[in-house]
């Protein structure tokens, strides 16, 4: 399992042309489930996003995580970040988890960040739907993180 977490001092997920979801400061963050990820790795994901010290404190020093700085997430299921495109100029998916096996694991981790944040402070697009993500990042601050499992295989 692997997340993109870009900074941003705001973002929305637009479905059929209709803001579904919008933030101010926080992270948007990228999520990308790959077949055999378990829910173990969603929590600690979700997790790590929440505590990821890249909002800036009275200094302009990145040290200070969402929970610290009262920031929002804004998580988007992103199946392509498992794209390979080694060989051939199209993009293989076959290492990205499936839906029936993702879609849980993709509510796992917006349950245990919503857990970690609190109440509405978590916010989502919608699996599986076709959205359009628009965002201001910020800094631009960019961070890949990955799962447990996928840092030793």
């Amino acid at each position: 399992m692997k997340a993109v977490v870009q900074r941003v001092l705001e973002a929305s997920v637009v479905i059929d042309g209709t803001v579904h979801a919008a933030i101010k400061r926080g992270y948007l963050v990228l999520l990308g489930i790959r077949t055999g990820d378990t829910i173990r790795e969603a929590h600690f994901l979700a997790e790590k996003c929440a505590a990821l010290r890249v909002m800036e404190d009275g200094q302009g020093k990145m040290n200070l995580s969402l929970q610290d700085s009262g920031g929002s997430m804004l998580v988007v299921s992103q199946f392509t970040l498992y794209g390979d495109a080694q060989r051939g100029n199209r993009p293989s998916f076959t290492a990205a988890a499936p839906p029936a096996e993702a879609r849980p694991l993709y509510e796992g981790f917006l349950l245990r960040a919503g857990e970690v944040l609190g109440p509405g402070r978590v916010l989502s697009g919608v699996f599986g739907a076709m959205m359009q993500i628009r965002l201001v990042n910020d800094g631009p601050v960019t961070i890949l993180i990955h799962s447990q499992q996928e840092t030793h295989s």
